[in-house]
């Protein structure tokens, strides 16, 4: 059984809480992807995705000058660097979200899974389809 850690990527771009939300924007812009953990050294304290900006500042009329910490997603939903590729598939399905942290022991953010890392790089991909055929589902 294959673990996430083979599969995930470990060039993992975090963010300072301390940013502000326009310069995490334009991350995501620059990146091409629509979230980023928020971390200070290896501890991950959240993520913030394009959502959270759209919702929790745009649409409550915050400045692009808002630091991440006042709109960012807290109590992450992440992976062991040990699980297997099944165990982060279903994390994600029954969290409904398309990439995954991924910690190791000393929850230390060591990489990250999103749903293309599955289907490019798993030999066990039956298993992996069925558990990620949820994301996105009505409920």
């Amino acid at each position: 059984m294959e673990k996430i850690s083979e599969v995930m990527n470990t060039d993992v771009q975090t963010i300072s809480p301390d940013a502000t939300i326009e310069e995490a924007a334009q991350e995501m812009r620059d990146g091409d992807f629509g979230l980023i953990p928020v971390g200070e050294e290896d501890d991950l304290l959240g993520v913030i995705t394009d959502r959270d900006i759209a919702i929790r500042a745009v649409a409550e009329g915050k400045d692009p000058d808002t630091p991440v910490r006042e709109v960012m997603s807290e109590g992450v939903v992440s992976a062991h660097e040990d699980d297997s590729i099944e165990e982060a598939a279903q994390i994600m399905s029954d969290h409904q979200i398309r990439r995954l942290p991924i910690v190791d022991a000393g929850n230390r953010l060591v990489g990250i899974v999103s749903l293309g890392d599955f289907a490019v790089e798993s030999s066990d991909i039956s298993a992996v389809a069925e558990a990620l055929s949820e994301i996105s589902s009505p409920p």
